[in-house]
């Protein structure tokens, strides 16, 4: 479900891909049967798109890796994040129109 710019993030990657990396990470918490999350889902492959080089995006199926979704104190789906090594830039629960979410992660990168 992610698009070509998009990593799927899981406990097994999200050190090397989160963490580590020289960019801030936009992490779209979601589930298969979750209606929302397939609505934002193109909305944040659009902003992966446009923001290339600038932010590095992930998604976590919170179904497959419940120990990140709780480390976030997801409560509700979708919820986006964004993230610089170990320091939550911002989080963003429900769906939202492209560009406020896009100014959202541009005021913190």
């Amino acid at each position: 479900m992610a698009g070509k710019n998009v990593l799927t993030i899981t406990e097994e990657n999200f050190e090397q891909e989160v963490i580590n990396s020289e960019v801030p990470v936009l992490l779209d918490f979601w589930a298969t049967w979750c209606a929302p999350c397939r609505m934002i889902a193109p909305t944040i492959e659009s902003i992966s798109d446009e923001l290339t080089g600038k932010i590095k995006v992930g998604k976590v199926n919170v179904d497959e890796q419940p120990n990140l979704a709780s480390a976030f104190r997801v409560m509700s789906i979708p919820t986006v994040t964004l993230t610089r090594g170990k320091t939550l830039l911002m989080q963003s629960i429900g769906v939202k129109p492209k560009e406020a979410l896009k100014r959202e992660i541009e005021a913190k990168i």
